[in-house]
């Protein structure tokens, strides 16, 4: 995980990005869409703005989105729960 942050609170969100990372990312509906590698985090605010996903080749959904550098960006809206596994809305996500 790539988290930069100011030296306060860093130590914290890299413990956060770090349990976070290689967490399977599961749609509402079910479908296994793929694995967090990464996230995008708003460096004056502090918030994650989009979490970077490795697409899981046999999702029908991760195969219609958008790629860069073969890699999908989930904006964070779109998270529902985070647990052994991150559910994220399908209808949420950007096509």
């Amino acid at each position: 995980m790539n988290l930069r942050s100011s030296r306060s609170g860093s130590m914290t969100k890299y413990l956060i990005a770090r349990q976070l990372s290689g967490k399977k990312i599961v749609t509402n509906e079910g479908e296994d869409f793929g694995k967090l590698v990464d996230l995008n985090v708003n460096e004056v605010t502090g918030k994650i703005e989009t979490l970077v996903v490795e697409p899981n080749t046999d999702s029908a959904s991760a195969s219609k989105m958008k790629k860069e550098d073969g890699m999908i960006h989930v904006q964070y809206e779109s998270v529902l729960a985070v647990g052994d596994f991150i559910i994220v809305e399908r209808r949420n996500m950007t096509y």
